[in-house]
């Protein structure tokens, strides 16, 4: 791959994709300590800078009548190759992982994919769809670790490098690796100065493992953002990111949620777990190389499913400490509930749920446990509901 491979990927995709804006934050700005932008392909069609690399790729392709191409995804790339086929004309089939969220796949459907929901992650999807299209006689479209896959993502940095030529710094959310070494390669080659850096949850860090060596394949993986959850990153993307990014960096699910929820409150964007990574690692406060420096945090998708944003909510609010969850032991008897809700009252805290628990082994016959969960302004409120109940002598099990 050569620097012009990305910008004839950059004409190819000339009315077929959004130049997605760059918006300054000052809010990020003044949490992380950075001067920091969002580079929203959040805003993408189908949702993500997936599209760039299926539709560069099946571009070039001489796909003949009949012809199936075949993918696997976590479900951007699924869109991204469904919407890029449908406009060649020819029929896509896109494994995705059983846990998938309903809404990636009703999107791939309807961009006109027929999709199979294989395995537990996304190696496992991969692997069925590689022997399935070698069965068909189909074409397949790698998701990451292709060259005018990367090269499409690649775009992205000439894009970030167009609009702003003074920024120092790009967080890049990292799973399989295609952004990451597309971006790196391209802002290395028409800006060398500017740091380029992967963001990977540390449930899923695939690509931190192996960064300054092979590609490692990890045992398992657990995080929220099934975006960029990859247990092994391509042999293709490695080199490249290898050679051009600076380095790899790790956010806790917590800290993604924690971002998810700056993002809709302060920003007004809705972004997926993945998209978040960059945010999260701006605004954790544990990388200190963003310091004073013009940081463009790349918003890499926005697909999230409405049917789990309540839980990413839940998760995020608590990670902020604007929601607690205390377990208060107390007698079991008429008044008691009353007297813990006058308390919490009178400290401002909001009850959202209240669970009583009668059969816990180390209770007396006469106590309970009344499990509560409180919405509070911030950590210093939550730690002001705890030292009033804690005054009034009661006993928490888990503050």
């Amino acid at each position: 791959m050569e620097l012009k491979d990305i910008k004839q990927a950059k004409k190819r995709l000339e009315g077929v994709v959004h130049v997605t804006p760059i918006e300054r934050s000052e809010t990020f700005s003044a949490m992380s300590g950075a001067d920091v932008y969002l580079k929203c392909e959040n805003l993408q069609k189908t949702g993500s800078f997936k599209v760039r690399g299926a539709f560069n790729k099946i571009s070039k392709l001489d796909l003949k009548a009949g012809t199936k191409v075949f993918s696997c995804s976590a479900g951007n790339h699924a869109q991204g190759v469904a919407y890029a086929a449908t406009r060649r004309g020819v029929q896509s089939v896109i494994y995705m992982p059983l846990s998938t969220p309903i809404a990636k796949i009703s999107a791939t459907e309807g961009y006109g994919a027929k999709v199979v929901l294989h395995g537990d992650v996304f190696d496992d999807a991969q692997a069925k769809a590689i022997a399935d299209c070698k069965a068909e006689g189909g074409i397949f479209i790698p998701p990451f670790d292709d060259e005018d896959v990367i090269a499409g993502q690649g775009t992205v940095g000439l894009e970030i490098m167009e609009s702003m030529p003074d920024a120092e710094v790009i967080l890049v959310p990292a799973g399989g690796g295609g952004l990451l070494a597309g971006v790196a390669y391209a802002v290395k080659h028409v800006a060398p100065n500017v740091k380029v850096y992967g963001v990977q949850a540390s449930g899923a860090a695939a690509v931190a493992r192996s960064f300054g060596g092979a590609p490692t394949t990890l045992d398992k993986i657990f995080t929220i953002a099934d975006g960029i959850a990859v247990k092994r990153p391509g042999d293709i993307t490695m080199k490249y990111i290898n050679e051009y990014a600076d380095g790899i960096v790790t956010v806790t699910d917590d800290e993604i949620a924690s971002a998810i929820i700056a993002l809709i409150e302060r920003a007004k964007e809705i972004v997926e777990p993945a998209g978040a990574a960059g945010l999260a690692a701006a605004l954790c406060g544990r990388y200190p190389f963003i310091q004073g420096k013009k940081c463009v945090c790349l918003l890499s998708g926005g697909n999230v499913d409405v049917g789990f944003v309540h839980k990413i909510i839940e998760k995020g609010l608590i990670s902020r400490g604007r929601q607690i969850r205390l377990s208060v032991v107390l007698s079991d008897k008429p008044g008691s509930l009353e007297h813990v809700s006058r308390i919490l009252a009178q400290s401002g805290a909001n009850v959202i749920s209240i669970q009583y628990d009668r059969v816990n082994a180390e209770l007396s016959l006469n106590e309970t446990i009344l499990h509560i969960t409180c919405e509070v302004s911030g950590a210093e409120h939550g730690k002001r509901v705890v030292d009033e109940l804690r005054a009034e002598g009661y006993e928490l099990l888990n503050k």
